[in-house]
């Protein structure tokens, strides 16, 4: 965050109910819905852009593919180990 700006920084931060509705969204949009990502942030709401939730997908998918490859474990099971 170079700008450290008060908005880039609150908007960097996703609760547990806007992840929820993100996730909602992107099964509702699909990638051939037109202006998808402004669709996805108005589902969202929270003051989140169409920037932020096309960023915050590239970071998910990024995890799923470091997950997938085997470069990070799986959280669930992390958390069943600890048990």
């Amino acid at each position: 965050m170079a700008s450290g700006s008060l908005s880039a920084h609150r908007s960097s931060s996703w609760t547990h109910q806007e992840n929820k509705l993100f996730e909602k969204a992107l099964a509702r949009f699909d990638t051939e819905t037109p202006d998808r990502w402004q669709n996805v942030a108005r589902a969202v709401g929270g003051g989140k852009s169409p920037e932020e939730v096309k960023r915050h997908y590239e970071i998910l998918i990024e995890d799923l593919c470091r997950i997938d490859s085997g470069y990070v474990p799986i959280p669930m099971l992390l958390n069943l180990l600890k048990m």
